[in-house]
């Protein structure tokens, strides 16, 4: 069996399908994840992607024929999956057949444990390699597949969460960008008759023919934007392939930043939990952490990447988190992502409030911030060096927990190397567009030097 072993990444296993990987391997990675969880009841997911079947056979037969019992719940998105893992005291563990927002020659796994705590760097992906790599599995009794319809319970869920009737009469456009956002859309929006949604790209295909679902990236939200401004819609949402990320726009076109959403949320979410953790990751702006202690909570920053945040949200007992790519975690949900409830919640605020979405969200405005940038380098370590020598000496303060950030009060900046692509990422906001755009030309000029 040939393989790219660098399809292990810190957070999942991910490559291009048939060169990185095949049939195969995916039967003996599901041999090695019953070895390695010791898991009786496997649930078992997968995405839209035209290899997502193939290697979805493969996968379960191997887990099977190591003894464990399959619970196929279909094509689901990631919220989905984590929900059918976790809310089930039958389920020891859980894998899925996805490349998130890759485009279409990629395929990969998302896996959990049964409390929906990921595998990951550090956490057993470098055992499950190994067990994948000696290729030695014992001879045991073949385990059963059942498939199983999780969407009742979910929506169930959901919908105690935030009663549909608290939702009142809005015009909402939802880009689902032909990702697994489909499949659970139409049966969430059937139980809100009060709103009008517009719909675009809910059919799931994994070709992903009318554009990157990656709502990170400002040029996917396009056809969002147009629509809003075509139908008056109160507000725009935009999910990635998988749906475990979420973009939301106002009902004036402007994109609100993740950190943005994170400080709305706090003051949706902490009211009934005050003193409880809010997590944000290294690259969200000064406005989250300032919005979670106004909303009486206590800012927790993380690195970024979901198997490194959840552990460290469940361990600080934390009501919910977010980072700058758009990943939500909340306890409700395990500490998983759900971006459904995302969604839910904005309705419901826009609902409470009657007031439009851009005037809720402006005072989450009043830092200028770049975005993430990414740069293709040589020499990540060299640049972030450079970078260090030039401004320590001058920061309030140094964060090192994932990568480099810099704080001087009135501006700061996190440059990091990307965990899942050869990038390095940078972050800079400051109190004003003119020194955020000096300080952005400043180190730009250090990294591409």
């Amino acid at each position: 069996m040939d393989y790219n072993p660098s399809i292990f990444k810190a957070y999942d296993i991910r490559g291009l399908v048939g060169k990185d990987f095949d049939a195969d391997f995916c039967e003996a990675l599901g041999r090695a994840f019953v070895l390695h969880t010791g898991a009786k009841a496997i649930v078992a997911g997968r995405d839209m992607r035209g290899s997502s079947p193939g290697y979805f056979a493969a996968l379960t037969r191997g887990m099977m024929r190591q003894g464990a019992d399959v619970i196929d719940v279909g094509m689901v998105s990631t919220p989905m999956f984590y929900f059918s893992v976790s809310d089930y005291d039958l389920h020891d563990a859980g894998i899925m057949v996805t490349a998130s927002h890759n485009p279409s020659e990629y395929n990969g796994f998302k896996m959990v444990h049964g409390d929906a705590m990921p595998i990951g760097k550090g956490s057993g992906m470098e055992e499950l390699k190994a067990l994948v790599d000696k290729g030695e599995f014992p001879d045991a009794k073949e385990g059963t597949l059942v498939q199983t319809d999780i969407v009742p319970d979910y929506l169930e869920r959901l919908f105690a969460l935030v009663p549909a009737d608290s939702i009142k009469k809005l015009k909402v456009v939802v880009d689902a960008g032909n990702g697994m956002g489909g499949v659970i859309l139409p049966k969430i929006f059937e139980a809100l008759p009060d709103v009008e949604v517009h719909e675009l790209f809910w059919e799931p295909d994994g070709t992903f023919p009318n554009h990157e679902a990656n709502p990170l990236k400002t040029e996917t939200l396009a056809d969002l934007q147009k629509k809003i401004a075509e139908v008056k819609a109160d507000v725009g949402i935009a999910l990635d392939g998988d749906a475990d990320r979420i973009g939301l726009v106002d009902e004036k076109g402007e994109i609100i930043r993740a950190d943005q959403i994170i400080a709305m949320l706090a003051h949706v979410l902490l009211p009934g939990n005050i003193g409880d953790a809010v997590t944000y990751n290294v690259s969200c702006g000064s406005v989250a952490p300032e919005e979670i202690r106004a909303s009486g909570g206590v800012p927790v920053m993380t690195p970024t990447g979901h198997a490194l945040i959840k552990p460290i949200l469940r361990a600080n007992g934390g009501v919910f988190g977010g980072e700058l790519s758009g990943h939500f975690y909340f306890r409700e949900f395990f500490g998983a992502e759900n971006t459904d409830y995302v969604m839910l919640l904005a309705l419901q605020l826009l609902s409470r409030q009657g007031k439009p979405l851009s005037e809720l969200v402006a005072p989450f405005r009043r830092y200028a911030h770049s975005g993430e940038l990414n740069f293709k380098v040589s020499d990540a370590r060299a640049s972030m060096a450079a970078i260090r020598d030039k401004y320590a000496p001058e920061a309030a303060s140094i964060t090192e927990i994932d990568g480099l950030r810099l704080d001087f009060g009135d501006w700061w900046c996190s440059i990091r190397a990307s965990n899942t692509e050869p990038l390095l990422r940078l972050n800079v906001e400051a109190a004003t567009r003119e020194m955020m755009e000096e300080k952005k030309t400043e180190i730009v000029s250090l990294i591409t030097a």
